[in-house]
């Protein structure tokens, strides 16, 4: 048998994660910029405000999944470096949002995203140090 990590059907399994993973934050990134720039009119923002939860709650679940996706299977400087692009996100996309006119700005929202995204941050990192030690 030839060795090599494309040969290793544990190493490609884990390609295999890794490329799920990164669709997955891809999507979720998708979903954070859309929902955060759709018009409060719009249907899908309608059914989030009739879920009996803050929206505060909802900005720290969406950027700590933002964090926790990277944390779990990305280098740590990767990671971290996303981390920084999440909170800088949300900050531009608050901005956007007064811009258009269609929602409101809310510093509290952008204190939210943070507080997600060093969730998201800390979760992953736990989660992988479990992982890793189950590993090997």
């Amino acid at each position: 048998m030839v060795s090599g990590s494309h040969c290793d059907p544990k190493r490609s399994g884990f390609a295999l994660s890794r490329q799920l993973l990164r669709a997955l934050w891809l999507a979720a990134l998708l979903a954070v910029i859309v929902g955060s720039l759709l018009s409060s009119k719009a249907a899908p923002i309608q059914m989030l405000e009739r879920l009996p939860l803050s929206d505060k709650v909802e900005h720290v679940a969406m950027y700590a999944l933002l964090a926790f996706l990277p944390a779990i299977h990305e280098r740590r400087s990767v990671a971290i470096n996303v981390a920084w692009g999440a909170i800088a996100l949300g900050v531009a996309l608050e901005f956007a949002q007064f811009l258009t006119g269609w929602r409101d700005f809310e510093i509290g929202d952008m204190i939210a995203n943070a507080v997600g995204v060093c969730v998201g941050l800390a979760s992953g990192a736990a989660v992988r140090t479990r992982v890793r030690h189950r590993l090997y």
